[in-house]
């Protein structure tokens, strides 16, 4: 084999190890996109519920969207079987993950720096309560579960609803008791269906259009409870002070605030 034989092949090779960097580089950019990567984690636990949760017992439901006083909700996943309905909420995080049941805010720590973000046991309280108006069914027999994904650490005592992926499975599965009947889970599932069935394009863009505008301070909002305008507020005391929220402009008389996210 001659020199321009054996220099050829190099580049060859040299090219083709380029080529695969890159696709790494731009994987690796793209999965740092909240969006990509809270997608990503949706996809994931769809595919743990698939095969981890035997279908003759659960029917699950992904991306649900609801209507809801204030406009409409998202909900990542709904599983429905005779022992329950379970509401999940994902995030998919890396870091140190901070937080209480009570507390409106948690924290996520990483590389040195901390980020605030809604309590998503009260993002999925609203979650639960549109599903509730939806079927007419007991809050007693809806259970709200927070999973965590990605590379994240607990650094507070969580409540038993708040897992990693890896123990949702589990975890739905100690629900032994039978609350529904098969005629009563047959209707909760034709219900559920048909909001699913409803869901167009249009749906999908209205709802994404009131989540952005919900932190626009130059967007109108008007009060679920009264019909007054929404103003953007700061928290000035207790353990959400300095956050910013939605509050009543009728304040006193009207007590109503919304969240940002």
């Amino acid at each position: 084999m001659n020199p321009s034989e054996i220099i050829s092949q190099l580049f060859g090779k040299a090219w083709w190890l380029l080529a695969v960097l890159l696709v790494l580089t731009v994987v690796k950019a793209a999965l740092q996109i909240p969006a990509i990567k809270g997608a990503l984690g949706e996809w994931l636990l769809a595919l743990s519920i698939k095969f981890k949760l035997p279908k003759d017992r659960y029917k699950a439901f992904h991306n649900l969207i609801l209507p809801t006083p204030d406009g409409t909700t998202q909900i990542d996943h709904v599983i429905v079987s005779r022992h329950g309905i379970f509401v999940v909420e994902t995030k998919t995080m890396s870091g140190w993950i901070f937080g209480s049941e009570h507390q409106p805010r948690w924290t996520q720590s990483i590389y040195g720096k901390s980020y605030p973000f809604q309590n998503p046991l009260r993002q999925n309280y609203k979650h639960v309560k549109a599903l509730e108006t939806l079927l007419g069914i007991p809050t007693e027999d809806i259970h709200s579960v927070v999973v965590f994904l990605g590379s994240c650490e607990f650094r507070s005592e969580m409540p038993g609803n708040v897992m990693f992926g890896g123990n949702f499975a589990n975890y739905v599965k100690h629900f032994s008791s039978l609350v529904f009947t098969e005629r009563e889970l047959s209707e909760i599932i034709e219900k559920t269906s048909r909001s699913v069935a409803s869901r167009t394009p249009n749906v999908q863009h209205e709802h994404v259009a009131r989540l952005k505008a919900r932190s626009d301070p130059d967007q109108s909002r008007q009060c679920p409870r009264c019909g007054n305008a929404m103003i953007l507020r700061t928290a000035r005391r207790g353990s959400s002070a300095g956050n910013r929220f939605w509050g009543c402009s009728g304040y006193p008389t009207c007590r109503a605030t919304q969240p940002i996210d």
